[in-house]
């Protein structure tokens, strides 16, 4: 995967995670859609955030591993 998430603590798991309970496939869209919204009022640090969440959500719906496997 050529863009792995960064993440900070443990909340972008627990935010990517109900997205993904809350919507479904509609899940990473979703993150986009926050992503967005933070741009928009001028927000970097959230927006910054929600892309990570959103790549995170399409790391977690891969159902294979991916990177190094120790």
């Amino acid at each position: 995967m050529q863009h792995l998430p960064y993440l900070a603590d443990t909340r972008e798991v627990a935010d990517a995670a109900e997205l993904i309970r809350a919507f479904g496939e509609e899940a990473g869209s979703e993150a986009a859609a926050r992503a967005d919204r933070s741009r928009d009022l001028g927000n970097h640090v959230h927006f910054c955030r929600w892309r990570q969440i959103e790549r995170l959500v399409v790391l977690m719906s891969i159902p294979r591993a991916v990177g190094t496997v120790h």
